[in-house]
């Protein structure tokens, strides 16, 4: 009987062959294997650009011109890293070359269009909900907005590193080469962000007891 380790390497070898068949139909012209990239990706590029930007016009925007970017960039795309993690650095980049343009503030961070389908437990998900009685609900829904708009406040490096490992679930790996540093600097950053977080949140002591 084989390992599960053994299993889920077979697992994400089938996966890399499956785009790499699809970025090869694209770079030969064929629409719809675009529009298969697409379905695919779309929700999870726009709830990036969400998190990141908090703002649900300003991440439409952002995942139009990501999907523009990337339809362009597959002719270059060598698969030196995965799809996934090349499509993230794309709209990361994005995010960030905004977020430094305007430099504010936003208010309010949205839901996302949809959960993540990869069955992650997120920072939101590990808020309690004791009961689902309306007054508890509402004091679950309180936690989560005091949660985002603290997560917006944070800088724009630590925000990346908790958005991106703690609510889209990438792996340490995975988000050093979405940033181009290293995992150490991942792990640093994130334990400094965690703690900015709570200092950030210092202020709604009340919701979390």
């Amino acid at each position: 009987m084989r390992s599960a380790a053994v299993a889920e390497g077979d697992g994400e070898e089938d996966r890399e062959r499956a785009e790499a068949r699809l970025v090869a139909r694209i770079r030969h012209g064929d629409r719809e294997a675009f529009d298969e990239l697409v379905d695919r990706y779309q929700t999870k590029v726009y709830n990036l650009a969400l998190r990141l930007l908090g703002d649900s016009d300003e991440a439409a925007d952002a995942a139009q011109e990501a999907f523009l970017r990337i339809y362009r960039g597959l002719q270059s795309f060598h698969g030196g890293s995965a799809l996934t993690t090349w499509i993230y650095r794309i709209v990361h980049n994005l995010c960030l070359d905004e977020m430094k343009r305007k430099r504010r503030r936003p208010q309010l961070v949205e839901e996302a269009a949809d959960a993540d389908d990869d069955g992650a437990e997120t920072l939101l998900d590990r808020l309690p909900d004791e009961t689902s009685e309306p007054q508890a609900r509402l004091l679950g829904d309180e936690r989560q907005e005091a949660v985002r708009r603290a997560i917006l406040r944070l800088r724009a490096h630590h925000r990346d590193v908790l958005v991106l490992y703690d609510l889209q679930g990438f792996t340490y790996n995975e988000i050093a080469d979405v940033l181009h540093t290293n995992v150490g600097t991942v792990k640093s950053r994130l334990n400094r962000a965690r703690l900015a977080l709570a200092r950030e949140l210092e202020g709604e002591r009340e919701l979390f007891h």
